[in-house]
């Protein structure tokens, strides 16, 4: 019965084989047994194998748990056991080799797929460390080195800031950091995509908020610090603006027209203002001469909250100036459970609603843009809507030539703050296909210049990655590019036998777990499902994977990692890649993630428990075994 069971199973392999014999002999020549192996893959999981899994444990043979990089190899190697027909050597020796990879075969063929798509492994596991360069790195050398010395294996570029001038500058680093350290850091250059996005909110103010420290009775403990910066007029473009509106850093403010009087400050004296509330406020120096000469500065404290505004007026007795040019603070919509948000095909500007929208304002309910007019024309009613990475879910309750009408289901809090530029996500409504965007093609045009690998955001379907490979090709690139499908839609991810057959038509291709988009598009409770069936799909077609998104943020982005997070990055070990996010401590997250993916090397590999001495509980009980050292 098992063994006529399973030699169905392997007449299912050879039917599924003949029906997509086109597409395979379309793969590049390398990739044809991988292509294969795929297919026979697929077969095999369109059965419910449970029960010839649990005959198999009984009898203590394989129970195909292992069997993705090998199908075909692994089945006959059981069925010649179930027979007694198994000889010496290789399990796999029944099998034709010219036809489909052998037990061994189908786990060196990823891991050589691998090193040629992502670099050779560090040096204490099997896994690249990928990280998301941040926009300074196009100005700062010194940190790209840092990044490559701490065990960055490849940087990553998003083309979804910055421009040109910077991808350029920051692939340059990588280049001159790694060759000066002896080792090897490649270049991926992510493309944007056709991610649909709110459009733009008039400008907010230019404010930068003072706050004291309060203790829990709301008494102020810690002054608010502000160094205050003249700037002559000639020169208004010498200092920089504030880095930020801090509760307890010192912020930097450019002020006009203070002449030398700023210069003559001493310590104790007081400046007045009424600030952007008018709010009458006093600023007490603290420190002065702080700057060069020629930009004389002096440091204030405040022991009340302080709005300063572009503008606004500061004195010192007769003798007064005004406060120069700041960053303007991002608008937003404040958005609660049962508002009702319209989306638009107009991208014009809109007037932000910090307050949020009363029910029975005459204005209407809060407006943006969105930046993919075919959502217009594919979304119905009742289709469900997710902004800003899940923060706010909704529903579509009209649709009208002009835009469509979300009624919020779920906003985190008292209400969210829906900024300009944040992605929608609509998992039930069929986009249509559109390729390759203008912007995708002008950032491809310098990827092919700087990079190593491609990787394609929000692909969907097969359409995708041919724009990408004749692209590619056009540009006199091809044989040493990689090409990476990011799969993070619901429709990526169901279409996704299918563009593995298209990705593997180049010579070096991978697939990176987009774990944010598909988590939103997918539904949470079904992120661990989906990232397992992409693991197991990818490593069928000997394909090199990437797990992305939120690895280490938390450490990343505070110092301190949560504990889950500990655990989601041991986990990262089951892929070829693992990629961290910017933030301003990445140093410690790299350093943290080598370490336990170091540690996991000797337990795990892939999804398979290593069974090593357990020295945790070393002693224990009476039998002693002699380890070789």
């Amino acid at each position: 019965m098992l063994l006529d069971e399973l030699t169905g199973i392997l007449a299912d392999l050879r039917r599924a084989e003949r029906a997509r014999s086109a597409d395979v002999e379309r793969v590049h020549p390398r990739h044809r047994r991988s292509a294969r192996n795929m297919v026979h893959y697929l077969a095999l999981r369109g059965r419910d194998l449970r029960p010839v899994q649990e005959e198999l444990a009984r009898r203590g043979l394989s129970s195909l748990g292992r069997c993705e990089p090998c199908v075909e190899a692994t089945l006959r190697a059981v069925v010649d056991v179930l027979r007694g027909q198994l000889r010496p050597g290789s399990p796999a020796e029944a099998v034709d080799g010219d036809r489909v990879p052998t037990y061994d075969e189908g786990w060196d063929r990823i891991e050589a797929n691998a090193g040629e798509l992502l670099g050779p492994p560090p040096p204490r596991h099997s896994v690249r460390i990928m990280v998301t360069l941040p926009s300074e790195a196009a100005g700062d050398a010194a940190l790209v080195h840092r990044l490559v010395a701490r065990g960055m294996n490849v940087a990553r570029i998003n083309t979804a800031h910055d421009g040109p001038r910077e991808w350029r500058a920051m692939a340059a680093h990588v280049r001159a950091a790694a060759q000066e350290l002896g080792r090897t850091c490649l270049v991926s250059v992510d493309l944007a995509g056709p991610k649909v996005r709110t459009g733009p909110l008039d400008p907010g103010p230019q404010v930068v908020r003072l706050r004291p420290v309060r203790d829990l009775r709301g008494a102020a403990v810690t002054p608010a610090t502000a160094e205050l910066v003249a700037v002559p007029d000639g020169e208004r473009d010498a200092v920089d603006a504030p880095v930020a509106d801090s509760r307890d850093g010192v912020v930097r403010v450019p002020v006009l027209g203070a002449g030398d009087w700023l210069a003559r400050l001493r310590v104790g004296d007081e400046l007045t203002l009424r600030d952007a509330r008018s709010s009458r406020r006093r600023l007490r120096v603290v420190a002065v001469g702080s700057g060069p000469a020629e930009h004389p500065t002096v440091t204030v404290e405040a022991w009340k909250t302080t709005c300063l505004e572009t503008g606004l007026e500061v004195r010192h007795g007769d003798e007064r100036c005004t406060v120069g040019p700041l960053p303007r603070r991002a608008p937003y919509h404040l958005v609660r459970q049962g508002d009702v948000l319209r989306l638009t095909r107009d991208l014009s500007p809109r007037a932000a609603r910090p307050g949020g929208t009363a029910p029975d304002d005459p204005a209407g309910p809060a407006s943006m843009g969105c930046t993919f007019p075919a959502v217009f024309d594919a979304v119905r009613p009742q289709d469900p809507v997710s902004l800003d990475d899940g923060k706010i879910a909704g529903v579509v309750e009209a649709v009208d030539p002009e835009g469509i009408d979300v009624r919020v289901l779920r906003a985190s809090g008292r209400g969210a703050k829906l900024r300009a530029d944040k992605g929608v996500n609509l998992p039930e409504t069929r986009l249509p296909h559109e390729g390759l965007t203008g912007d995708d093609r002008d950032a491809l045009a310098v990827a092919v210049e700087i990079a190593d690998l491609v990787a394609i955001s929000f692909v969907r379907g097969g359409v995708d990655v041919e724009q990408a490979l004749e692209a590619i090709s056009a540009a006199g690139r091809g044989h040493d590019l990689g090409l990476v499908l990011k799969i993070e839609t619901t429709e990526g991810f169901e279409n996704l036998p299918g563009l593995l057959l298209a990705a593997l038509r180049a010579p070096l291709a991978g697939v990176m777990i987009a774990r944010g988009d598909l988590a939103v598009e997918g539904g949470y409770q079904r992120l661990a499902e989906l990232q397992e069936e992409i693991l197991w799909l990818a490593t069928a077609a000997h394909v090199p994977t990437i797990w992305a998104t939120e690895v280490l943020d938390t450490l990343a982005k505070t110092g301190t990692p949560a504990r889950a997070e500990i655990t989601d990055a041991a986990m990262g070990q089951r892929a070829e890649c693992v990629m961290l996010n910017k933030g301003p401590h990445i140093d410690e997250a790299i350093t943290a993630l080598d370490d336990i993916l170091g540690r996991m090397a000797g337990h795990q590999q892939k999804k398979t428990p290593l069974l090593r001495p357990l020295r945790s509980w070393l002693g224990f009980g009476s039998v002693t075994h002699h380890r070789r050292t």
